[in-house]
């Protein structure tokens, strides 16, 4: 089973892909994480809290919504959690915009691949994200939600977050392959090389 996050159209000003996918995951309905009729093959669409389970993989939408209550404003957001038959999880948080609490850390569990917005904007920003890292402790670090060449939504470089996490080398690739027999002790950042658009 292959599951797509948050995929986005190209009102956000990048070329959008056209992956292929089983899942699809909506964090939130808003252009650059809700373009569902840009993933081919989909079967299944989940854009709220709950559980499901798919083909053997075990997904938890969890509630993750920014309430400023001074100005009476809820800004939904929902994470997921995805839990694959080889045990491995991987945590997207979506637009997430605060840092958790330790009752909703709790309620993750463990976390092997981390993927966070870092940027700022309706996002958390380099600090918040590092944070929310130490406090989750997963094994890949995926960030996400940054500024890029072409984009037209007012972000922070990547760069800001990685200082934020003390890390002097970058690690880029196009790709993360991960198995459970090789998880890192230490928590490892990963930049993931842009794509650009997919053809069919």
């Amino acid at each position: 089973m292959t599951v797509v996050t948050d995929p986005f159209g190209d009102t956000i000003g990048l070329p959008a892909p056209r992956p292929k996918g089983d899942i699809v995951t909506v964090s939130h309905n808003e252009p650059g994480h809700n373009a569902v009729h840009n993933v081919r093959g989909q079967d299944y669409v989940l854009s709220g809290p709950g559980e499901y389970d798919i083909g053997g993989v075990f997904i938890r939408g969890i509630a993750m919504h920014h309430i400023d209550e001074a100005r009476n404003v809820v800004r939904p957001n929902v994470a997921y959690v995805i839990e694959y038959p080889n045990n491995l999880t991987v945590l997207h948080l979506g637009g997430l915009s605060h840092v958790l609490d330790q009752s909703t850390i709790q309620e993750l569990g463990e976390v092997n691949v981390l993927l966070v917005p870092v940027g700022g904007g309706n996002g958390l920003r380099a600090n918040e994200a590092a944070d929310v890292i130490a406090l989750i402790e997963p094994n890949y670090i995926v960030p996400m939600h940054y500024a890029q060449e072409g984009l037209n939504i007012a972000l922070e470089p990547v760069e800001k977050f990685l200082k934020a996490m003390g890390v002097s080398k970058v690690i880029e690739e196009d790709m993360l392959r991960v198995g459970t027999t090789s998880l890192p002790e230490q928590p490892q950042v990963i930049v993931l090389n842009p794509r650009g658009a997919q053809s069919d």
